[in-house]
């Protein structure tokens, strides 16, 4: 399948886009079209994944490999577990750092080692609001032809994020940029808008705005939804925490295939330009405050761009909602309080979402995207629910590591001076 420009551009094939991340015209990659396929769906993760998503690689240069490359990068599961008689949440906190990014991030380092020349030089640039970062650098650790380029907002990241982010080392470089997240992003896309700067390096984009980012994050929903049918239950009613829309626009994209899924609630934090967006129909991108969920901390989400693209009236196929700093404290003392699970600030964003729409009335089951591990933002949380948070192996494996970052001022010249160093 050929994939299109959000603002026009030449159709290209889905393995070109996936190794350009970001169209020339400076739009974003999607899809031809939406379709499903119709053979059986499989019973695994690995199964259903591979069937989601083989319609957008037929005819690709990557479909003989699609299977291989799931089986490799999809290697930890995705369960759904009940918190309360009408609320589940879906974890997607058991890859290598502990964070739902880890599914797209080794997703596509498999397909760009089968698309990259092995005599080619390539520089994957990531901006990160704290666990993208670590994803991406986990999956490319080590590959040869390729280095990584982390910005991350300077103490805008919890403690162990950041030590995370700066635990690899060899072709791994990570630089704490001295602003927000917006200006990581603003000087990630203006590079690969800096058409020299990006042939000289080579550079491929890690960002949600890669197509090899978002695809896989299909995923999950898919299992979900398919196995909540296998159990006689009814589509499943999401609620996603987020800030780029990555995470929820692939759950869109699910269910655009035809997938049982049933409402899409997006959970936001204190940045609410997408919950003014769908209210108001207005899209004012705004600087990012910081907040206690700080992987949330987006002022200009970049898939907004495909939610406008795909949807006429995006207000009529998913709603959202703000919940500030305060809210997500209560949150996370009240769901330990009542259940006995530790959840970190942005699955709190997720639950307290869920307890509004209860509370305005709504009687339907809900599975809420359990985006990251507790034991990252242990600094908010402990204090909150009074214990130690047990760290998974993977992430205590990062932490004992020792970490560097490198300063770095908000600018293209910035980045350009450490690429070209």
């Amino acid at each position: 399948m050929n994939v299109i420009s959000t603002r026009g551009a030449d159709a290209v094939p889905l393995a070109e886009a996936i190794a350009k991340g970001q169209a020339p015209d400076g739009g974003l990659y999607m899809p031809q079209t939406i379709v499903t396929q119709n053979a059986p769906w499989g019973d695994t993760l690995v199964e259903r994944a591979t069937n989601a998503m083989l319609p957008f690689f037929k005819g690709d240069a990557l479909e003989p490999h699609l299977h291989d490359i799931v089986a490799e990068s999809l290697s930890f599961d995705a369960p759904v577990r009940q918190l309360n008689d009408d609320t589940a949440l879906l974890e997607l906190f058991w890859g290598p750092t502990a964070a739902f990014k880890d599914f797209g991030a080794r997703f596509l380092a498999s397909c760009l080692t089968r698309l990259f020349e092995p005599t080619q030089q390539h520089t994957v640039l990531v901006a990160t609001s704290g666990d993208t970062g670590a994803a991406v650098a986990a999956a490319f650790h080590k590959k040869p032809g390729v280095r990584v380029a982390v910005l991350y907002p300077d103490g805008r990241v919890s403690p162990r994020q950041a030590h995370q982010l700066g635990a690899f080392g060899d072709n791994i470089a990570t630089y704490r940029v001295a602003g927000t997240f917006d200006d990581c992003q603003r000087m990630v896309k203006a590079a690969f808008s800096d058409t020299e700067l990006s042939e000289r390096h080579g550079l491929v984009s890690a960002n949600s705005i890669s197509l090899g980012r978002l695809l896989p994050q299909m995923s999950y929903y898919v299992n979900a939804a398919l196995t909540a049918r296998d159990q006689g239950q009814p589509p499943p009613n999401f609620i996603i925490p987020t800030g780029n829309l990555g995470n929820a626009f692939a759950c869109l994209m699910a269910r655009e295939s035809g997938l049982p899924i049933g409402k899409i609630a997006l959970a936001c934090n204190a940045n609410r330009v997408l919950p003014d967006f769908l209210t108001s129909g207005d899209y004012q991108p705004r600087d990012s405050v910081a907040t206690l969920a700080n992987a949330m901390d987006v002022g200009a989400p970049s898939n907004l761009e495909r939610l406008r693209h795909l949807f006429a009236e995006p207000a009529t196929v998913v709603r959202a909602d703000s919940v500030s700093d305060d809210e997500i404290r209560a949150t996370i003392q009240a769901t330990f309080q009542q259940t006995g699970e530790i959840v970190c600030p942005h699955t709190a964003c997720g639950l307290t979402v869920r307890e509004q729409l209860r509370a305005a009335g709504d009687t339907d089951k809900w599975v809420v995207a359990a985006t990251a591990h507790a034991a990252k933002f242990a600094e908010v949380v402990e204090p909150l629910v009074g214990q130690q948070i047990p760290v998974p192996a993977a992430l205590q494996e990062l932490l004992d590591r020792p970490a560097h970052a490198t300063a770095m001022a908000p600018s293209l010249d910035a980045l350009a001076a450490a690429l070209d160093g």
